[in-house]
């Protein structure tokens, strides 16, 4: 089994395609050991080359564009060399190699700092078929980043327009093609290009390279039994799609669109062939089974967050949910006192009165410096930070997901001491530092799990704190025996009568009538500008340089949900004892 990965690579590279080559440690040797002759696949991808070898104990080896002072064919010094008689070699010479995955164990990646010089001979293929495109990205990762992805643009888009979808893969011979068009399906910090094809019975999935554990992802229409249009980096362009699977299970994929109405012509094209999408009634009626009890706070929430185009598949939009406890010292949880509970009516940064009007007056401070005046302004935002983005998710989901925190932090976990230790000590944090006003993960609610994110399972080296302890579990409230003890009563928590009569006041804030306007500034609720859709339109900005670091901070910095009520939500009529939802 291969173990590369897209995450090994930066957020939004692209892998190309791979070859099949033997690594030659010694390739002047006139008699090699077998050890200095490793076998592996080549990756090429549009900043960087990886070696993977085909021993799983062995490190993988990343040479990042940017460092290689040379790539070119390579012949020995000496016809006596064992390599003397081959035609396909390739070097690449560079001044950091990164490994990665040595003994196959997930660990921070190791930046040698030396000029290295590599060399690999092809086993199938003519080193001419690699060598021109690495030559060419190579050339592109010289110029500055807008350039640079301008000229891999190109590239990439001259190899995909070479490419059609392989009908070889449809699963009825026949079947009509409705539509074809090119999309990327996403995952948490992965964008994988490929072809999109909608047929009468089927909508296929075929990405550009072989990443993927299948060629071909197909799902029956049949089977779809949710399809929803997303938000992607604030644009209209993605479609999330649920159905279930021909082994049986709930699946999703998620495509994004980036040609302007490709994702509505899909959408379109696929209700008109029987698909069934939401429903305004359908929202309404989920309000109402909420209201009277028949559906969990958890579920509702989690139906909220789906209607706000918050998805999984998606760190920079992830579903968001509140923190409902306040209380993380006492010996046991009284979830019949109401101090022991958070103020939903508030957002996190309205919590501490004393912060609160500390960071009023930076924000006037800050008007008076740049000569803004009035709410409007682009400089009157209360909050430096988001309540959720892809780095406070992977705080909360290190331990989870540790290949997705060194995707994010090139190749890096954080510091030790910065790191989700405590929960006692994060809800201080929020409730008291300058800059830290994030809410919670839905984890943090799912009995089904049972808080398996809280523990350090995979028993990860995430180094050593100042106090000399070792990064492990997260320490957590006396109150709780264990992980899943924790979560059960967070879920109690959740569903107990103080929060349900209270949660459409949160729900206001994140999803309703003062999650943005008038109503955030009366709430004090206002984030930075380029975190609200409308914020900036990135379609009319004609500076590459401006609109590259714009993308990027949209990205990285986190983005309000789309506001789902416009007025007042209601309030929860009645709830059935939370112990019921608590199991379900």
């Amino acid at each position: 089994m291969d173990r590369f990965s897209l995450l090994l690579l930066e957020p939004g590279e692209i892998y190309f395609e791979d070859f099949k080559v033997v690594y030659h440690s010694k390739p002047e040797d006139r008699v090699p050991a077998v050890h200095n002759e490793v076998p592996g696949r080549l990756k090429v991808c549009s900043k960087s080359i990886v070696f993977v070898p085909q021993n799983h104990t062995l490190p993988m080896l990343k040479f990042p564009l940017p460092d290689c002072e040379e790539i070119d064919e390579w012949s020995p010094r000496s016809f006596q060399s064992a390599l003397a008689s081959k035609r396909e070699l390739m070097f690449v010479s560079c001044r950091q190699t990164v490994e990665m995955l040595r003994q196959n164990i997930i660990a921070p990646f190791k930046f040698r700092r030396s000029v290295d010089k590599f060399v690999f001979s092809f086993t199938y293929r003519r080193v001419g078929e690699c060598l021109g495109q690495v030559q060419q990205l190579h050339r592109a990762s010289s110029l500055p980043p807008v350039e640079q992805a301008g000229m891999v643009a190109a590239i990439n888009y001259s190899r995909q327009s070479r490419l059609s979808f392989d009908t070889c893969w449809l699963e009825n011979i026949g079947e009509k093609i409705v539509l074809e068009t090119v999309g990327n399906r996403v995952t948490p910090l992965v964008l994988n290009p490929g072809r999109v094809l909608l047929t009468n019975e089927r909508l296929y999935f075929q990405p550009y390279n072989n990443v993927e554990m299948e060629p071909v992802t197909k799902v029956r229409l049949a089977s779809i039994s949710g399809l929803h249009c997303r938000r992607f980096l604030l644009r209209p362009q993605g479609l999330e799609i649920e159905y279930s699977a021909d082994k049986g299970g709930r699946r999703h994929i998620y495509l994004s669109l980036g040609r302007q109405g490709d994702r509505d012509k899909l959408h379109q094209a696929m209700l008109e062939q029987g698909v069934i999408a939401r429903s305004e009634e359908g929202v309404e009626c989920m309000t109402l089974q909420w209201q009277h009890g028949i559906v969990s706070n958890y579920d509702y929430l989690l139906h909220l967050n789906s209607l706000a185009d918050r998805s999984f598949n998606d760190l920079t939009q992830y579903p968001v949910f509140p923190w409902v406890v306040a209380d993380y010292t006492s010996p046991t949880l009284n979830l019949d006192e109401e101090e022991t509970f958070r103020d939903l009516s508030k957002p996190v940064g309205a919590l501490n009165k004393e912060r609160l009007e500390s960071l009023k007056i930076r924000r006037e401070e800050m008007a008076l410096a740049t000569g803004v005046e009035g709410a409007g302004g682009g400089a009157r935002y209360l909050y430096g930070s988001h309540y959720s983005c892809p780095g406070f998710i992977l705080y909360y989901l290190v331990r989870r997901d540790p290949q997705l925190m060194l995707c994010l932090q090139n190749g890096r976990f954080d510091h030790p001491d910065r790191m989700f230790n405590s929960l006692q000590q994060t809800w201080r944090n929020v409730t008291t530092n300058q800059s830290d006003f994030k809410e919670l993960v839905p984890e943090f609610y799912n009995t089904e799990e049972g808080g398996e994110f809280l523990s350090n399972s995979m028993e990860i080296d995430f180094g050593v704190r100042h106090t000399g302890d070792r990064v492990g579990d997260v320490a957590l409230p006396p109150w709780a025996k264990n992980s899943r003890d924790l979560v059960d009563k967070l879920r109690l928590a959740l569903e107990s009568p103080t929060v349900s009569k209270n949660l459409h006041l949160w729900i206001d804030l994140i999803f309703g009538c003062k999650n943005s306007g008038e109503g955030a500034e009366l709430a004090d609720n206002v984030f930075y500008p380029l975190c609200y859709e409308g914020g900036v339109d990135l379609d009319k900005i004609g500076d590459p340089n401006e609109r590259y670091a714009l993308e990027v901070q949209i990205s990285e910095f986190g983005q309000v949900p789309k506001q789902v009520f416009r007025c007042g939500h209601p309030m929860r009529y009645t709830a059935l004892p939370p112990q019921v939802h608590a199991r379900a």
